[in-house]
């Protein structure tokens, strides 16, 4: 037997060797990082299952005596919740339908249009993100309230349609993308709308799930500007209402109820990132190789 025909038949056996330290290592370690996240989440989720006796037991259970399933509607129906979530979807929805327009159509205007002081104003336009959102509460809200938004949805919803890290990222991504298509177009006739609307924007799907993903996710999760803006119960969003569960038992805290409520409120969240999972992973990976 040659020394080609040795060297052929002992690489399968190569192959077959198992994972080496180093890669059982760095399983290992992701898997421990993992839990850490996801202890929290499932400590809720097997809270909201107890009852109010099983909740302030120490040393604490991880499993309930007593499966409670009945503490879901309980919440669902001791507060207006089913308003809360409206107003989370309807906030949520429309300002991601908003931050995407809006930053697609500006990251369009700055990555392919020309005209004096773009990239000054581009800059410019950055240099917001650096400033802290606690310094712009209070002309926020006194521009809210000129406009008599204040205690309605569109106060929540006005502010987060206009996003300079959404038309950061888009500009990156359009930046990246071939001109040809849209030379072509030009050579055809097609404007600048026409080219933004047919060509630009399904090429640009990945980033815009991205972007829809994470304006979603703020939007839905966001406290401190709702908890300023709305008064009255029926305008509450999510993360404010899960407040007033406190105020049922004046007492004593209903930890279960809120740990209930909590768990639905997280669900459409989960529910939009196992859609969305592959365009958002699509999306950040490109978005990190673009201009």
């Amino acid at each position: 037997m040659t020394a080609t025909t040795q060297a052929a038949v002992a690489a399968p056996r190569r192959r077959r060797r198992g994972p080496s330290g180093h890669t059982i290592a760095v399983y290992v370690a992701c898997t421990l990082v993992s839990l850490v996240f996801v202890a929290p989440f499932a400590w809720m989720v097997l809270s909201s299952l107890k009852s109010t006796g099983e909740i302030y037991e120490f040393p604490p259970s991880i499993l309930p005596q007593e499966w409670r399933w009945s503490n879901y509607s309980e919440a669902w129906n001791a507060l207006p919740f089913d308003r809360f979530f409206l107003n989370s979807l309807i906030v949520s929805g429309v300002s991601t339908a908003g931050a995407v327009l809006t930053s697609s159509m500006a990251g369009y205007a700055f990555a392919r249009l020309r005209f004096p002081g773009r990239d000054k104003i581009f800059l410019g336009y950055l240099a917001t993100m650096m400033i802290p959102f606690p310094v712009l509460m209070v002309p926020l809200y006194i521009i809210m309230r000129s406009l008599s938004l204040v205690d309605s949805l569109a106060s929540l919803i006005l502010p987060a349609m206009f996003t300079a890290w959404g038309t950061f990222l888009m500009r990156q991504f359009i930046i990246g993308l071939p001109t040809e298509l849209e030379e072509a177009a030009r050579v055809d006739g097609a404007g600048f709308g026409r080219i933004y609307w047919q060509i630009v924007l399904p090429l640009i799907t990945p980033v815009i799930a991205t972007l829809g993903i994470f304006t979603f996710l703020w939007t839905w999760n966001e406290f401190l500007w709702p908890l300023i803006m709305i008064n009255t119960m029926e305008n509450k969003t999510l993360p404010v209402g899960l407040l007033a569960f406190q105020t049922l038992n004046p007492g004593r805290t209903p930890w279960h109820l809120i740990m209930a409520a909590s768990t639905l409120s997280v669900l459409p969240l989960l529910l939009m990132f196992i859609v969305g999972q592959r365009y958002y992973v699509r999306g950040i990976a490109m978005t990190g190789v673009k201009g």
